[in-house]
């Protein structure tokens, strides 16, 4: 089984490698124009549903509620698996990832993700000023943000939700745009963050109602995060249970 697993991983991996170099050169148009940021979500949306089909990954999104086209929102979603991002593409609202700066030495890949997201050195307490500046100039500009408010993957095995970070809740409030809190309940069987083989599993994942966030301030971050975690942990422990696999600790 193990050896049919890597298999299929190395196999996914050439498919994600290839669609890149067929994504690329479309990508370099939002690169180059700026203004045309929107293609950018165009082609996460192309190339995550290529990728999980050609990796025979079946896929379902939910929407608990539709959300407005020409409206700003920061998405968050847990994050237990590397394949949450790609994941995130299949979103049908267009969106760019404010995230930690892991990718940027990859070749080619790491030039397009530095250039069409936003990018922070956790390390650097001016890198993440300078990270929460462009967040908010590019909500200024229309665009809608996905950051993983756990601030990456911290669980290794079971899918422990923790504990979330203040930055997308405080941009949220001060920018007075909805947040709309993402389940992804199935990716940390697909590919587990302590093996990095993919098993086979239908991936789902759920776009939750937006929390407006109009006439909140500043000293109400505790409250919205509180909100969002538990909207998000509650749907985890219900996938988890009808699974028949131990509950979630918080």
């Amino acid at each position: 089984m193990r050896f049919v697993r890597t298999i299929h991983t190395y196999y996914g991996f050439g498919i994600f490698v290839i669609t890149f170099f067929i994504a690329f050169p479309i990508l370099l148009v939002p690169i180059i124009f700026p203004r045309a940021f929107r293609l950018v979500g165009v082609v996460n949306r192309w190339w995550a549903r290529t990728v999980f089909t050609l990796v025979f990954l079946p896929f379902r999104v939910e929407y608990r509620e539709k959300l407005k086209r020409k409206q700003s929102y920061i998405f968050c979603p847990n994050h237990f698996s590397y394949i949450d991002i790609p994941t995130m593409g299949l979103n049908h609202h267009n969106t760019i990832f404010v995230g930690k700066n892991d990718y940027e030495n990859i070749p080619l890949f790491g030039y397009m993700y530095r250039k069409l997201h936003i990018t922070v050195d956790r390390s650097k307490l001016k890198s993440r000023a300078t990270t929460v500046k462009r967040s908010l100039a590019a909500i200024d500009d229309g665009k809608s943000l996905v950051i993983f408010p756990e601030g990456g993957i911290i669980t290794e095995k079971d899918p422990v939700l923790a504990r979330f970070k203040d930055g997308a809740f405080r941009m949220a409030i001060e920018k007075q745009i909805p947040i709309v809190p993402v389940t992804i309940p199935h990716n940390w069987i697909i590919l587990p963050p302590d093996e990095f083989l993919l098993r086979w599993h239908p991936m789902k994942v759920i776009f939750h109602e937006p929390i407006q966030t109009k006439g909140m301030t500043l000293d109400q971050v505790a409250t919205l995060k509180a909100q969002v975690f538990e909207i998000i942990h509650t749907e985890l422990q219900r996938h988890l249970s009808h699974e028949n696999r131990p509950h979630l600790v918080g």
